[in-house]
């Protein structure tokens, strides 16, 4: 019985060792996510495009400056220049702050996960490695010596069913060290590529608020440059003039389209004295005849400006018909609301807008907000009553005649 015993048990291990060597061992976790770290072409591409793409806008910057400088362009088609490309940067700066928020939040999840994968893993390692040390410290002589000692056929049965039992043991440990190492091996890929994906957002949000900072930096050169001679000044107020002639005309065309198609409760001319003002923000110059004190020219002026600051949601002074609304040469961003009965109200230097032409203005909803587009004065908000194409003095019209408590 014991030479049975003894052959069977030998017989036995040589099959559990086999399958247990044919099990995956686990590799260096040292090595692991390498794969992650390369940039590659394509990445070392994008980067070129996004320089060069930089490089563009600074020359382009630098030529409408330039242009300005030698006469070569009117000081308002060059602010509008300034202002349009300041606002695409705008917008792709909000896109980059977002993408790079985004992108921060992958990587926190990424790594949250790798740390939790990793921890696994330890606790499997550390299971293995006192299997493993058993095994090399009792031998396989302990086994065949397990099996070999077995009294009877059914304890032989007995202990081959616990020797099987341990390899298979062993060997899923096997198995599941070798899976948590791929998946750490993905982890580790994902989180290289999510910190790639950051920088990238990162930079990029970085290299848009640089170019917006430059573009400003670009308006307020030519600004500075205006303020050096008198015929500089003359030449601005001249086009300032033909802006606002523009504008007149502009209305005067809108006065003799089709009516505006919202019934308002109460008649335009009856609020006179009574309109809420478009921003809450004091009056920083009046109507009629103003002289500049930054440039020192003299004008008329055919509306007023709100000390408002950027940003500052602007509303419509009554309830009407979006005529207009979009960039007006020497206004920046524009909206008309009209009123009806030949009623319009005009407001500019806006940022963001809102609304959109066929649109119904209401009291509560704003129409966009506070900018310095086509401002040679900073954010503000210039604002216009109009009968036609004459214009009104907006103080006489508002309630309490400065605006906003």
């Amino acid at each position: 019985m014991k030479r049975v015993a003894r052959a069977v048990a030998a017989a036995f291990l040589g099959v559990l060792l086999v399958a247990a060597d044919r099990s995956a061992a686990p590799g260096d976790d040292a090595t692991a996510g390498a794969a992650g770290t390369n940039t590659g072409p394509r990445a070392s591409a994008e980067q070129g495009a996004s320089l060069e793409r930089l490089r563009r806008e600074a020359d382009a910057r630098r030529g409408r400056v330039e242009a300005y400088a030698r006469q070569e362009q009117g000081l308002l088609d060059t602010i509008e220049a300034i202002d349009r490309a300041a606002a695409q940067i705008a917008s792709d700066l909000v896109v980059a702050r977002r993408d790079a928020s985004a992108a921060a939040t992958v990587q926190v999840a990424l790594d949250e996960r790798l740390h939790a994968l990793e921890a696994e893993s330890a606790v499997t390692r550390r299971a293995l490695a006192d299997g493993m040390r058993r095994l090399y410290r009792e031998g396989q002589s302990r086994t065949l010596r397990l099996l070999a000692g077995a009294d009877s056929l059914r304890d032989l049965l007995g202990r081959i069913r616990t020797a099987r039992y341990t390899v298979e043991h062993d060997a899923q440990m096997l198995a599941r060290a070798q899976r948590e190492r791929e998946a750490l091996e993905g982890a580790r890929a994902e989180v290289a590529a999510a910190a790639r994906a950051s920088a990238k957002a990162i930079a990029r949000e970085r290299g848009r608020a640089r170019a917006l900072d430059e573009e400003r930096a670009s308006k307020g050169e030519v600004l500075s440059a205006l303020r050096v001679g008198g015929a500089r000044e003359r030449a601005a107020l001249a086009e300032i003039e033909a802006a606002a002639r523009a504008l007149e005309a502009a209305l005067a065309g809108l006065g003799a389209a089709p009516p505006a198609r919202s019934t308002p409760a109460e008649p335009f001319a009856t609020l006179r004295g009574r309109l809420r003002a478009p921003v809450a923000a004091p009056i920083a110059r009046g109507f009629g005849r103003v002289v500049d004190a930054e440039f020192g020219t003299a004008t008329f002026r055919k509306g007023i400006d709100f000390a408002a600051p950027a940003g500052a949601p602007v509303y419509p002074v009554a309830p009407g018909d979006v005529r207009f609304a979009g960039w007006f040469r020497g206004y920046g961003k524009m909206v008309i609301v009209d009123h009806g009965e030949s009623y319009f109200t005009v407001y500019a230097h806006l940022d963001a807008l809102d609304v959109a032409v066929g649109e119904a203005a209401a009291l509560a909803r704003p129409i966009g907000t506070v900018g310095d587009t086509g401002s040679l004065g900073g954010p503000l908000l210039y604002f216009e009553i109009r009968r036609g194409s004459e214009p009104l003095d907006p103080v006489r019209w508002l309630a309490g005649g400065t605006g906003l408590e």
